[in-house]
């Protein structure tokens, strides 16, 4: 809702504390309290360096009004990736296009970080036909779209430890302010984290200590890579949303272990590909959760409990001005994470900061059946992406059968299978 002479506001939300810097433990500022949540673009050449369509849509971005601009998920392994288009960071090779990407994305005043991921299991058959896993154990309630996976080696494990470390040295010295780990929605930290995924006896599993271990071992060697100064954060689920699975209590105890490394943020969120809380289409979600806007935010509020000094951000549901300010001034959080807002609205940060707009236009497009609604969800939103990575605006007005049916035509049936999701 525009706040205009023309079309006055009902109330008037004192929104100070969103214009607010805030400053992490090593003295890394950020602007203001709006964060551009990670959103997997999928924008990346065929090659999987950044190149132009990418670097369209963070210059989009560039003056959106966040404090602090996160990219989606930048794989560090050509062989395991996501999606079709996603980002690969293994070496120093595309080096210059990774500065350009970074330039443009704090060309505006915002600080950029990179997350950094591996899908592990969760990537579609149609780009790797024999991935892997903590244990040989494949994505349930997903009708086949992603194959039977392999149980890694000790050896694998140790080098994927260092393939993330490797690559949040080559994004920082291309540029980017810091990077998140990804260790949520189902990925292969969440992999490892979940008894559900995790029943390997060795070292890397067995009972949750050992289960968090890879985690722990990951962020170690990221830390050392790019040295104190650099923000290094996590995206944790609070849950996987999954009877058996990662518990809140076991997240609090991840937490716990890496807040003692020296964690700088932690962003909440929750779910996995099969129970996408993170979207608001589950229907675990309450409608009562759903209301209060922020998914996640009796978590947040657990954490902070324990740990008053780690800084939190909290993402999923936020919508409103108001919904934003009351979890900021409540104390529960410190910064506000924005994915699909930005994907309709590019410009919504700065109206709100303007006092120009008060709610987002985003809402669920629920039909009551989870894999489509999903489905309907994700595509719906990746086509915005794709609109500004080609130099037009969001199109929120569309049809959602119109999105599907781009969808199918500029990215084909099968990829229809893994559609692209908010990270």
């Amino acid at each position: 809702m525009l706040n205009t002479p023309e079309n006055p506001t009902e109330t008037s939300v004192d929104r100070s504390v969103l214009a607010e810097p805030f400053e992490l433990a090593n003295g890394f500022v950020i602007p203001n309290r709006l964060v551009k949540a990670a959103l997997s673009e999928g924008l990346g050449r065929r090659d999987n360096s950044p190149g132009p369509r990418i670097k369209n849509l963070y210059r989009r971005w560039a003056n959106s009004g966040v404090g602090l601009t996160i990219t989606g998920n930048v794989m560090v392994d050509r062989k395991a990736t996501g999606e079709p288009g996603n980002v690969v960071v293994e070496d120093r090779r595309d080096l210059d296009d990774l500065a350009e990407w970074a330039q443009i994305a704090k060309s505006g005043g915002s600080k950029a970080w990179v997350q950094i991921n591996h899908p592990g299991r969760q990537t579609p058959r149609t780009l790797v036909a024999h991935p892997v896993a903590p244990s040989a154990i494949a994505v349930p309630g997903t009708g086949g779209m992603f194959a039977q996976p392999r149980a890694l080696t000790a050896a694998e494990i140790e080098d994927i430890i260092h393939r993330f470390a490797t690559a949040a040295k080559v994004v920082t010295e291309a540029g980017f302010d810091g990077v998140q780990i990804h260790g949520a929605h189902g990925y292969l930290i969440s992999q490892f984290l979940s008894p559900l995924s995790n029943q390997r006896s060795d070292e890397w599993g067995g009972s949750s200590e050992k289960r968090r271990r890879f985690v722990v071992e990951l962020f170690r060697a990221v830390r050392d890579a790019v040295g104190a100064s650099t923000p290094v954060a996590i995206k944790l689920n609070s849950a996987d949303f999954q009877r058996g699975g990662f518990s809140e209590d076991e997240s609090l105890e991840v937490v716990h272990a890496l807040a003692a490394e020296g964690l700088d943020l932690l962003e909440v969120s929750g779910g996995t590909y099969t129970s996408a809380a993170m979207l608001g289409v589950d229907p675990s979600l309450k409608e009562s959760t759903r209301k209060r806007e922020a998914y996640f935010l009796a978590y947040a509020e657990r954490v902070r409990a324990e740990l008053p000094s780690l800084p939190l951000m909290l993402t999923g549901g936020f919508r409103t001005a108001a919904g934003m300010v009351d979890a900021l001034e409540s104390g529960a959080i410190d910064l506000v994470g924005l994915g699909r807002p930005l994907t309709v609205q590019p410009d919504f940060p700065a109206e709100l900061l303007a006092g120009r707009a008060d709610e987002s236009v985003v809402n669920p497009r629920r039909s009551g059946i989870r894999l489509l609604d999903n489905l309907t969800e994700l595509t719906f939103y990746t086509v915005q992406l794709w609109r500004m990575a080609a130099g037009k605006e969001p199109a929120p007005d569309r049809h959602a059968a119109i999105n599907v049916g781009h969808y199918l035509l500029n990215n084909g049936f099968e990829s229809l299978r893994q559609p692209k999701r908010g990270h």
